[in-house]
């Protein structure tokens, strides 16, 4: 039986030396841009050194994928959200639209949002969406996604317990 462990420092040297190269490519490939793979990637061992669990040394390159492959997942996401933004913003009148400071904090917590609602479950992402956006009540989200009262509760207890973290910037 194989052993995980925390990457050492000789660990990660060996690991960039190994497959940064093939990593870039991988992401570069994904996002046809050759400087935005070089930051994924750099991004993609930053996660590494940072992180606090335990992996297979021999599975590196799944690992590394599986890294990669969220960041820019999570780049694109950003940038079709900023857009959105964007072009919201482009049908106010001038004088209404934001400052670029405002429009900044504006998109990171657009950002911070949109990242709480992917890391939810499905169903409890669906019941806070049509709470708060659709303005149904508990019972008729029950009746919507097939699930009890109680169990919507729940996820609404759930759902606002992650709002709650993104905006006082607690740990999920």
């Amino acid at each position: 039986m194989r052993e995980a462990a925390r990457f050492s420092d000789n660990d990660i040297a060996g690991l960039y030396g190994g497959h940064q190269r093939w990593l870039l490519g991988w992401v570069r490939r994904r996002t046809d841009n050759a400087e935005l793979a070089a930051d994924l990637v750099q991004d993609t061992f930053v996660r590494i050194i940072t992180s606090r669990r335990d992996f297979y040394l021999d599975q590196a390159r799944a690992l590394l994928t599986t890294i990669a492959r969220g960041l820019v997942i999570d780049h694109f996401r950003r940038c079709a959200l900023e857009a959105t933004f964007l072009e919201a913003l482009a049908q106010l009148p001038q004088q209404q639209a934001p400052s670029p400071e405002a429009r900044q904090i504006v998109l990171e917590t657009l950002n911070q949002v949109d990242a709480m609602l992917a890391s939810l479950p499905t169903k409890v992402r669906t019941a806070f969406l049509l709470s708060q956006l659709d303005g149904l009540s508990y019972a008729e989200i029950a009746r919507q996604l097939d699930v009890s009262l109680s169990s919507v509760q729940q996820y609404m207890t759930r759902a606002f317990a992650a709002c709650y973290r993104v905006q006082y910037g607690e740990p999920a």
